[in-house]
Order: C-alpha cells, then structure tokens, then sequence
C-alpha cells in the first residue's frame, strides 16, 4: 500500500474507532495520519510476521492518547487483522485507548506524556553500545514538550551522539487546554532544540515527499563521523483534524468523538 493510500485508511479507521467507542482524541490522531503512513510504507525496517524481529526500526508512539492511527497503520500492515479494530476501546481489549504494548507491532505503552523520549534515548543508546544497525523513531505533541523530561533526554542524546534516534516533533499546535503557544510558548521551537544539541529539519507533515526525505534521511546515518554525529528533530507542521474539514483546528476535537450522523459526513468529505 502506497502512502497516500494509507494515510486515507489510517483517517477512516481511526474515526470509525472513536465514533464506535465514543473515546477521544480524534484531532491528533488525523494530524499524525501521514507521519505514519509515510513512516510504514516507505522509511521503517519492520517485520509484520515477526514484530520481535532485531533488525527492526522501532517506533515509540509518545503521544499514546492517539493510538487509533498507530493500531490503523499496523492493521493495514499485516500485523494484526483488520477485524480486531473494532474491538478498540471496549472491555478486555488489548487496543487500549492509550497505546499499549499488547498489541503485535508496538514497542511500549505510553499514557502520561513525556516519557517516550527519555525510553527513546535509551534504546538508541544501547543499540549504539552494541553496534546494532537499527534506528529509533518517537513521536512527541507539540504540547508534550512542555514537559521537561524531553529536554533532559533531549540533552542525554546530544552528549552522547545518538545519530540514531529520530524525534518527530507532531506540530499542530494545539494541546489540551489550548493553542501551544497561548499555554505555554515553544516558539522559537528550532533554535531552542539546536541549543540542546540537535540537529533540526523543519517540514510540511502532510507533505508525502517532504516527510519521505526528512525521515529517510539518506545523507544521515548512524555510525558517521563522530565529531558530526547528533540526534535529529523533525518538526512537522500539522493540522489538527487534518482531512476533515469541520475538525480542523479546533479544539473541540481533543476530547470529542463524531456519533454515527457526524461520522457520516466526516467520512463522506474525508480529504487527503
């Protein structure tokens, strides 16, 4: 599956699992749609018949509370069966509403933000200790990194050269109680991650193209020159409630879930 084909069935699927469940978090998880879809259809090294497999690429999915596109893209993989989807977010599930390590194809379960980082960089540095190949992917909200974990792990990385962690940044803008930059301001959010020793590309993240190079990143692997070895960001500038047009940029989508009416004619005017 292509990746503008996937990012349309990670949004499809993701919003029939939180209308189905009358859960949350629909906004950021249409936002990261194309992170992943390009992420799973042309940059990860994985297995889906043997998750375990040790040369795969891992993905930490920080911001566990939108794990409906996670558990979409690793359906549309082969991982699990497409069916198990409607199980999300009811009783005696593994697809847990925040993500959760049960389910074939995730790394580790995240709820409270700003912890996936920190694992993150400690997976990346044992791999570097070993000199294992693979390469270690997180995606942190923008709104997470008002947690000062990040910038410690951020710091952690830098000192320790770790070329081989990628920190994709889902910069929507918006977080819980409001617009980032009006709770707690991140801008100028490049310079301040340069300063904490990384190495920082900034890109569209609805762009397929854009976001292949970032996180392909062919002229940028580990293992080279130590003097210019650093972890990298990348910051994708998103929409929250990208694809559907009456969620997009707004708030109300955080907590709300679409009943079946509004399902309807989210799906109907769905959007690449």
């Amino acid at each position: 599956m292509d990746s503008k084909t996937l990012a349309r069935y990670i949004r499809e699927q993701s919003l029939r699992m939180v209308s189905r469940a009358n859960a949350s978090h629909i906004g950021g998880a249409l936002s990261v749609a194309d992170v992943l879809a390009v992420l799973y259809a042309d940059v990860l090294r994985y297995r889906a018949d043997d998750p375990s497999w040790a040369g795969r690429d891992r993905l930490l999915l920080s911001k566990g509370h939108c794990c409906v596109a996670l558990y979409a893209a690793l359906a549309a993989t082969g991982f699990f069966p497409e069916e198990r989807l409607t199980e999300y977010g009811t009783d005696g599930t593994d697809l847990l509403c925040h993500v959760s390590h049960m389910v074939p194809g995730v790394e580790f379960s995240f709820g409270s933000l700003g912890h996936g980082l920190p694992v993150a960089a400690g997976i990346a540095l044992a791999a570097q200790v070993r000199g294992e190949a693979h390469r270690v992917f997180v995606i942190v909200g923008d709104g997470e990194l008002d947690e000062g974990s990040n910038w410690e792990a951020l710091m952690f990385a830098a000192a320790h050269r770790l070329d081989n962690l990628r920190v994709i940044v889902d910069r929507n803008g918006q977080q819980a109680m409001g617009d980032t930059e009006q709770v707690l301001p991140l801008e100028p959010l490049g310079d301040k991650l340069r300063a904490f020793g990384a190495r920082v590309l900034d890109v569209d993240g609805h762009d397929h193209d854009a976001l292949r190079a970032a996180l392909s990143d062919n002229d940028k692997r580990p293992g080279q020159d130590r003097a210019t070895q650093a972890p990298t960001v990348i910051i994708a500038h998103t929409v929250k409630g990208r694809g559907v047009p009456f969620m997009e940029n707004k708030l109300k989508w955080h907590y709300s879930a679409p009943d079946a009416e509004l399902l309807d004619k989210a799906l109907e005017g769905l959007q690449a």
